[in-house]
């Protein structure tokens, strides 16, 4: 490691630690001036500052909120914050724990608006630094197809700070040589469904010449990526193995469905009982919903959830829920917004039918159209379906079904019950982010056929 890149992570790292320090520090000036019963008179008190920050930094870094340069602006003030409430929550706790009595809540719930403007100026402070450090890397787009390549190049365009493509090149209409001669007087390539021996030298290519390479995994890249290296005497072999999650894996994880769906169901019911109250009295229709979805091994159930359209929906035929659908009532709205219509799945996750993590079970409709287009699709569905997933986490309720594809087969790909516990954890992220419960546009409704079943609703 060069010592211009050594520079550029310290000065980084340094940054990330006085925001860090600024928040504790906040809290270290409320908690003495506003908790004395829960002040130690020795070394006790290095161990609170201690949980403080222990706390704050592993949910930062669960919530991505270090991602600086990475993240939007108001993504990471939105990590931030989600972190210090938390945080500041469980030190709440802590403090009256020591103080044997329920503290007063208000010094520590206001000096969380504090911290989350530290929070804001250090994000703010910290990307301006980060472009300077990083400005934007010089690209050549190289792909296969037009219409697939300028639409990659419009979506990382909206990103100026971190990329800079300029130029794109149609791998089907030129020459390997004239490929390279256009990467030469750029950083890096971005290579998007080209032909894999043209992608080879492309690869070779920029391994020898240093160039950084950018490009949109296929399936098989997605497994390769995901296997072990293993030595057959003198030759090295990659070895897939291809078996989905082990027996142990599934006895834990149906424990900890079984366990924190029943949990979660005894919180929620309030929350659950007033939804279908106010269901009712929005428009008297059914309070449930359900629909038949597919899961583990080509498996058909049918998924419950608290109804968010108007009755009969899809009386013109299934379609899927756009931007400003009118079809959504206005207590689905603010269900939908909140994910609360997805409660009672919480009910499918204990007889079996999903677990809390996994794939989204798509409607059958869906399964078959999309496995038109990429057979690969079914692959899904080696493991069951979930009310959350990697795809509902990184990705948008209008996200391509090529990419959820990728991200679900990345999740079965790399799955371990710590990941299972983070990307519930992470869930209470998107749960008030917009962007993750966007419609689709009017247009993605242009290719699906007129299904005339009340229970093929785009809920």
């Amino acid at each position: 490691m060069n010592s211009l890149v050594v520079f550029r992570k310290t000065v980084m790292n340094i940054i990330k630690a006085l925001i860090i320090a600024s928040i504790t520090f906040s809290f270290i000036q409320v908690w003495v001036t506003n908790y004395t019963d829960s002040l130690f008179s020795r070394n006790g008190n290095y161990v609170v500052i201690f949980s403080f920050v222990f706390i704050l930094v592993i949910f930062c870094s669960l919530y991505s909120a270090f991602k600086i340069g990475i993240y939007r602006i108001h993504e990471l003030v939105y990590s931030f914050s989600l972190s210090i409430i938390i945080t500041n929550f469980l030190m709440y706790l802590e403090l009256s724990l020591i103080a044997r009595e329920m503290v007063k809540i208000a010094p520590l719930a206001l000096n969380v608006l504090t911290q989350i403007a530290i929070a804001f100026i250090g994000c703010v402070c910290a990307n301006t630094v980060y472009f300077k450090l990083y400005p934007a890397r010089k690209l050549v787009a190289v792909f296969g197809d037009d219409a697939t390549g300028f639409k990659l190049i419009n979506r990382m365009s909206h990103i100026p700070e971190r990329f800079k493509i300029e130029r794109g090149v149609n791998a089907n209409t030129t020459t390997i040589e004239k490929i390279k001669k256009a990467i030469t007087p750029y950083e890096g390539v971005i290579i998007c469904d080209i032909d894999k021996n043209i992608e080879k030298e492309i690869y070779a290519y920029c391994y020898a010449s240093g160039k950084r390479i950018y490009m949109l995994p296929a399936i098989t890249d997605i497994i390769i990526n995901h296997s072990y290296e293993i030595q057959i005497g003198d030759t090295p072999v990659i070895m897939s193995r291809n078996r989905g999650l082990t027996t142990e894996q599934k006895i834990i994880k149906r424990i900890m469905d079984i366990v924190i769906s029943a949990l979660a169901l005894i919180i929620a019911s309030p929350f659950m009982l007033f939804t279908a109250l106010a269901i009712k009295l929005d428009d008297g229709g059914p309070i449930f919903f359900t629909q038949n979805r597919i899961t583990k091994d080509g498996k058909i159930f049918n998924v419950l959830k608290f109804r968010s359209m108007v009755v009969d929906a899809d009386k013109d035929g299934a379609k899927k829920a756009e931007k400003d659908d009118d079809r959504i009532t206005k207590v689905g709205k603010f269900i939908r917004a909140c994910r609360i219509d997805e409660l009672p799945q919480l009910i499918n996750v204990l007889k079996g039918d999903m677990s809390l993590v996994g794939p989204r079970p798509e409607r059958i409709e869906n399964v078959y159209e999309y496995s038109k287009e990429y057979p690969e699709f079914e692959l899904r569905h080696k493991v069951k379906g979930g009310i959350t997933g990697y795809a509902q986490l990184y990705g948008k309720y209008n996200t391509s079904p090529k990419d959820k594809l990728n991200m679900d087969l990345i999740y079965i790909e790399t799955y371990s019950i710590i990941q299972d516990i983070k990307l519930l954890i992470l869930t209470f992220k998107v749960l008030f982010m917009k962007e993750s419960t966007e419609g689709f546009d009017a247009s993605a409704n242009a290719n699906l056929h007129p299904v005339n079943n009340k229970n093929k609703s785009g809920e």
